[in-house]
């Protein structure tokens, strides 16, 4: 006998305010642990704009936290996904593989920046891939440790939210955490921490809490996303090489977040000159269909036995085809340059939101790596006095007025721009417009 269930998927939405409606209906369907940063419903998304079910036009300075870096439903990546999908959607690679996983794989393995000949294995998420890169670093050292950074984000698995930085939202309640992680505190010069101090806390771990034999992998991100979008200096990157080099430790850059034109470069990674030993991969690397990977150098991804890496819909067939689109786009439409464009336009109108009489000691630091740009809102330009309130303001207020913005930050006082990189200068332009209004209205009306 078959199960019947309630409720019909496909009936119209009611009239009226169909975002407020909609927002009723998560919340009575969807746990609370999955937040949105803006109860606006997406109908449509095409290139660098999102429109929703009423009918409104956003320009998307979001991203999906930058996973579009080709933008909504680029022509190419969506001509590539419709031909997949005329032969199959899915076989299971570890079944019958197909040839688009093997190119994309190879086009990878000559681009990434890790030592010596390279191998790639593609999955699903961002945290899959950092959770594997995990596995092949112990199956390699036959170690068990792994040391982090503060500030850094790796994911929501288990593994995930223990290497990753930040305690409030991601770790509160959802302990104990897997033995042998340990985090060392990631320099931020606005904030008065410096490379020296970070490398001397590392020296200062391998004599105070583990041999440094135990040790399999050290992972970082080339700039920190969810972390506040502070970059690693190349002397930090250098310096980890160099320790990880003496003590047998394997390096992991984790690109999920900066990879595939994001900071001008097709890796954050290439910036310091440093190569990793494993690279992790997601986000835009298949231009919104769910694709991840780990590439490595050849004989530290053949460490695990076959079985021992994959997953079912790991490498998808659709994902692996729009990977390979993204790939060309971005080489044809020269998605690196227009990086370092958009982050020029951003950071001088950012600036000029700072030097203004209305907004004085507002915006305490500007950052930018290519187009991955972001402003720290603080009180009185003090860096020690972070200004959440008026950063979860801002992002309101510029949604009021047709604008995505995201916030992050360990303090929850940075806005960061992660816009496609196929935006036109004028749309960037016209997206600062809306909010430099929003920035000034929320300072007046706390203010008044």
């Amino acid at each position: 006998m078959g199960t019947t269930i309630s409720g019909d998927a496909t009936a119209p939405i009611e009239e009226g305010p169909r975002n407020a409606k909609l927002q009723a209906r998560k919340e009575a369907a969807v746990p609370r642990g999955l937040s949105s940063s803006l109860p606006v419903f997406a109908a449509k998304a095409e290139g660098s704009e999102i429109t929703d079910v009423e009918g409104r036009k956003y320009i998307d300075f979001a991203g999906g936290i930058a996973v579009v870096n080709t933008g909504h439903l680029h022509p190419k990546v969506k001509a590539a996904v419709q031909a997949q999908l005329e032969n199959f959607s899915h076989t299971c690679i570890q079944v019958t593989p197909y040839e688009s996983y093997i190119r994309l794989a190879e086009r990878l393995n000559a681009i990434v920046p890790v030592r010596g000949p390279a191998k790639t294995v593609f999955l699903t998420t961002g945290a899959e891939a950092v959770e594997n890169a995990v596995k092949i670093a112990r199956a390699y050292t036959g170690r068990p440790g792994v040391i982090a950074f503060s500030g850094a984000f790796h994911g929501r698995t288990l593994l995930g939210m223990a290497l990753t930085g930040k305690v409030v939202p991601y770790k509160v309640g959802f302990g104990p955490m897997p033995a042998d992680i340990y985090h060392l505190p990631f320099p931020v010069t606005y904030h008065g921490k410096e490379v020296a101090q970070t490398l001397d806390a590392i020296e200062t771990l391998f004599k105070a809490d583990i041999d440094p034999n135990r040790i399999a992998a050290m992972i970082i991100e080339p700039v920190q996303g969810e972390g506040g979008f502070y970059q690693a200096q190349p002397e930090l990157l250098r310096g980890i090489r160099e320790i990880c080099d003496k003590y047998g430790i394997l390096m992991i850059a984790d690109e999920v977040q900066t990879g595939f034109a994001r900071t001008g470069k097709m890796f954050a990674m290439e910036h310091s000159g440093v190569q990793a030993d494993l690279i992790t991969m997601a986000k835009s690397l298949a231009g919104g269909f769910p694709l991840s990977a780990v590439t490595g150098s050849a004989k530290i991804m053949d460490a695990p036995g076959p079985g021992g890496l994959g997953g079912t819909y790991g490498g998808s067939p659709l994902g692996c085809a729009a990977g390979n689109a993204v790939l060309d786009v971005i080489e044809e439409e020269d998605l690196c340059t227009r990086a370092n464009e958009i982050g020029e336009i951003l950071v001088a109108r950012i600036k000029e939101l700072q030097r203004s009489n209305t907004l004085e000691g507002v915006i305490g630091d500007i950052r930018a790596v290519g187009a991955m740009v972001a402003m720290e809102l603080v009180a009185g330009g003090d860096a020690d006095r972070p200004d959440p309130d008026l950063t979860r303001a801002l992002v309101a207020k510029a949604a009021e007025k047709g604008l995505v913005l995201l916030s992050c930050g360990v303090r929850a006082n940075v806005i960061r721009f992660l816009c496609p990189l196929t935006t036109s200068h004028a749309l960037v332009n016209e997206g600062m417009d809306r909010l430099g209004e929003a920035l000034r209205e929320c300072v007046a009306e706390r203010a008044a």
